[in-house]
């Protein structure tokens, strides 16, 4: 996933690392033997691996349209990325002895459903679509990750780094608004859908999976209270807003 404005998560400091109590000071071992916690983060794997996967598909369809042959080699790397995050948290999903497919499986729809009512019309749309909508949900796995154990905090953190789409995304958007103002507005409505869309997907995946529910308004682990909600999505839009300003579009 693309994740461009965020903060260098493997630079944690010491005073924040010192700073986490409960379930965040655990590793998987003894944060796992709360089979409550176990099945949200088995649920938070499975809907990460399928949206990498996914992500790797979009990517290589998306290349199709590409302008030039170093644009669709481009793609071609970041969909090779993408692939390689799906990779990891399959194995990991295997490696605490869940079915990948199966833990997948529930986060299909969801995932579909979003990318078939985001289908971009042309590659522009594809770009603004991979830094924006990909951006917004990394930002609140990001958010999440907060909270997990030391173990899957890091695999999750990992899967969330930048695959190289955000800065060519606003390279190549940049330049055609450049080119030819009028796309700027027609580009700034996509954009702001894309936004509506993925905020709407992040609340039915989770509603849906009475785990991950739990887990986020904290009956298991150090989860959100509704205060935080509200500022955890308060934080995701202001960032949504630098992204906007990055492509050269209004928020």
């Amino acid at each position: 996933m693309t994740s461009s404005d965020s903060p260098d998560t493997a630079a944690e400091t010491p005073e924040a690392h010192a700073a986490r109590t409960g379930v965040a000071a655990m590793d998987w071992a003894a944060a796992s033997a709360d089979p409550q916690y176990r099945a949200a983060v088995v649920d938070l794997l499975g809907a990460l691996a399928y949206g990498e996967l996914a992500a790797f598909e979009r990517l290589a369809e998306d290349a199709k349209l590409a302008p030039t042959m170093g644009d669709k080699a481009e793609l071609a790397k970041m969909a090779s990325a993408e692939f390689h995050h799906f990779e990891r948290l399959r194995d990991r999903l295997a490696e605490i002895g869940e079915e990948p497919t199966h833990a997948m499986e529930p986060f299909v729809a969801a995932y579909d459903g979003f990318h078939k009512q985001t289908a971009p019309s042309d590659w522009l749309e594809g770009l603004v679509k991979a830094y924006v909508g990909d951006s917004i949900a990394s930002d609140f796995y990001r958010e999440v990750a907060a909270r997990l154990d030391s173990d899957t905090r890091a695999l999750v953190l990992a899967v969330l780094d930048d695959t190289g789409h955000g800065g060519f995304a606003v390279e190549k958007v940049r330049a055609a608004i450049d080119a030819d103002p009028r796309v700027g507005g027609r580009l700034a409505l996509w954009a702001r859908r894309l936004m509506g869309e993925a905020l709407s997907q992040s609340q039915r995946v989770v509603a849906d999976r009475d785990a991950l529910s739990t887990m986020l308004v904290g009956g298991v682990a150090d989860g959100f209270d509704l205060a935080e909600v509200g500022r955890m999505f308060s934080r995701i839009t202001e960032a949504h807003t630098k992204r906007m300003a990055a492509l050269g579009l209004a928020a």
